[in-house]
Formats: C-alpha cells, structure tokens, sequence
C-alpha cells in the first residue's frame, strides 16, 4: 500500500511551497534534474490546481529528459509524464472536476514530478479515489496502451490467442491481464536472466497462460504449443531485432503485428512471405497520438479509463511491484529505473 495514503488530507489543507523536478536542458536524468521550488498561482478560467500524490518512472520519462522522445516540452520543464493528484482548487469555468477529485494525465508532457501544479482542465481526467494510489497513478500509460491494442487492431473473442514480447514490461503485464479478463491466451516472450523462473512464475500468478524465452520461439517444440492453442491473430510487438521475426513467423494467416516500442534499438525485419503467403499486416501505435486525435471528442477515452478503472476495482489489473520514494530521493529512484532485470516500477511519492 502507497505509505502517503493517510497525509492526503493534511496535504490538501496545509499550504507549502511547490517543488518539482526541473530539467534546463536535456541529457542523463541524473546529471540534469535538479529539485527546485516552483510558483504556484491559483487557477482562472478552465484551469486546475491539482497536489500530486505519486508518479512514477517510465522509460519514456527518461528518453524526454534526455531528449531522444517524439515529444518534447519547452525548456526548462518538469519531468515525469503520469501520476495521480487531487483536486485542490478550481477556475471559474471548470466542469469536469471539483475539489477533492482523483484526476491524472490524459495528455503528455505536463510535467508530473512535481508537489503541486496548475494544469488545463482538458489535459486532466477524474479517476474514481477508492482504487489503490498505485493504480491510479500507473494508469494513464501502460495499462491505456494495452487496452487499446487489444482493442482496436483484430477482434478477439473467447479462446483466441495473442503473442507478445517484452512480457515482463508495464504493458506486458497489463495486456496479459486485460486478456485474461476476456478470455484471451496469452503467449508470452521474456529475455533469458538468472531470475528466471521466478519471472516465470510472477507472469503466471498475474494470469499468463503461457511464458517462454526468447530462444525457444526458435526451436522445433514450439509446434506443440499450438496443439493445445490457437495460432495468434495479435503479435505485439516492444522490442525489435531477430527475435521479434521469429514471433511474426508464428501468426496466423492474415494476422497482425503491432509495434509500440523498440527497447533493442534495431529494426524490425520481415520476411517477404510473411506479406505475400500469410498476408501479414503491420501497424505501429503510440497512446499520445491516439490520446491527441481524441481531444475533441472525449468518449473512448473516458469509457477506456472506466473499464480499466473497473478492472482494477475488480482485482483483475494489478500494477506492476512497486517501490516508493519521495520527492526528494529521485536519484536513487533514477537509478533503480534504469537498473537491468530489476522489474519494479519506481514511483516517486509528494508527501
């Protein structure tokens, strides 16, 4: 349980001044942000002052500080794209949200290591306060990515299949666990490390029906996994490199391969008789753009969040293990989030 729970209240009625991390320019995380007051001013118009509770570390977090991301903010900024605050004051013109609410990001970029900010009431989006503060504020990235491609690319129902790799990631676990609430298999690919088996068991324990490395998409067995379950229609795809080629050879006639990541850094090759024979499709997704497409029309991003939120109600979609620093202790948190084989999100707490 997030250890800030109980000083919500006392946050909400004892002012003090905001801090946040800050970036002037763009390079290693470590070296590059620094913890530095911030003006707050009360909100006008369509504005939030919102007091952020957590936010975690994401791998995209870091490649914007670095300045290696598709979006980059105007510098100086603050870090951090997801996390969960409350509602503390509100503009004149403000709907949506009122003192007290959970909200967290629907758009990227807002800068959410921080204490305190003021934020557009568009870019924000309630979310129901009696679901953990760890699941709020893991909810707008991975678990929103995961939904949607399962949603939107091939229509699964009850028995079909998914392949996927980087299993063991934030939407790995969430797509594992919004396909188990469906009814879907779930072929897993994880890296091969000394952890092993208890990855494998920590896979299986959250829903996964099947976890294999690497190294056994190529061997001749993987034929008599397909006795037992359907050929995939869906292969996801974070990784790149040869092994995600041999996760394609693995679908079935006229599926699909998504790609909403590239953590290998080298391309994805594919066979021309993937395309001519098998009449593979290709697509590649990015939750930001899909999210940006959908400003005006707010719809299926609020029926996705309540259905996640739903799920997390349920106990059906756990957040990945987490661990927890403050504000203040973000470089130990740094490190920790760019640690191999670790698998704990790190998240950082604005007590």
């Amino acid at each position: 349980m997030w250890p800030g729970l109980r000083l919500i209240r006392r946050q909400l009625a004892t002012a003090a001044a905001a801090r946040g991390l800050v970036y002037e320019k763009h390079g290693e995380p470590s070296q590059v942000l620094r913890l530095q007051r911030l003006e707050v001013a009360s909100p006008i118009d369509y504005e939030v002052r919102v007091k952020m509770l957590a936010a975690p570390i994401n791998p995209s977090d870091l490649n914007m500080v670095q300045g290696t991301y598709a979006l980059l903010p105007q510098l100086p900024a603050v870090g951090g794209n997801e996390g969960v605050g409350v509602v503390a004051e509100v503009g004149s013109h403000v709907s949506s949200v009122r003192p007290g609410d959970w909200v967290i990001p629907v758009d990227s970029a807002l800068g959410t290591w921080r204490t305190e900010g003021v934020f557009s009431e568009e870019a924000l989006v309630r979310v129901p306060s009696d679901i953990s503060v760890e699941g709020a504020a893991t909810l707008s990235v991975n678990p929103c990515t995961a939904y949607r491609l399962l949603s939107d690319y091939e229509t699964l129902r009850p028995g079909d299949s998914v392949i996927q790799n980087a299993s063991n990631s934030g939407v790995g676990q969430a797509v594992i666990q919004i396909a188990a609430s469906l009814g879907i298999t779930t072929i897993n690919i994880v890296r091969d490390r000394p952890d092993l088996q208890s990855l494998v068991q920590r896979l299986h324990d959250v829903g996964a029906d099947h976890v294999i490395t690497e190294e056994q998409l190529r061997k001749p067995e993987m034929k008599d996994l397909f006795k037992i379950c359907p050929r995939p229609r869906l292969a996801l795809n974070c990784v790149g490199g040869k092994y995600t080629t041999e996760m394609l050879r693995h679908l079935d006639y006229g599926g699909t391969m998504v790609t909403y990541g590239g953590m290998a850094k080298q391309p994805v090759t594919i066979p021309v008789s993937a395309l001519i024979f098998k009449n593979i499709r290709l697509c590649g997704f990015w939750v930001t753009q899909w999210k940006r497409d959908r400003q005006n029309n707010r719809e299926e991003i609020t029926k996705m969040i309540r259905d996640l939120c739903d799920l997390i109600r349920r106990g059906r979609l756990v957040p990945p293990p987490c661990s927890y620093w403050p504000l203040e202790k973000f470089l130990q948190a740094l490190q920790d989030a760019q640690t191999p084989f670790l698998s704990r999100k790190q998240i950082l707490t604005m007590q």
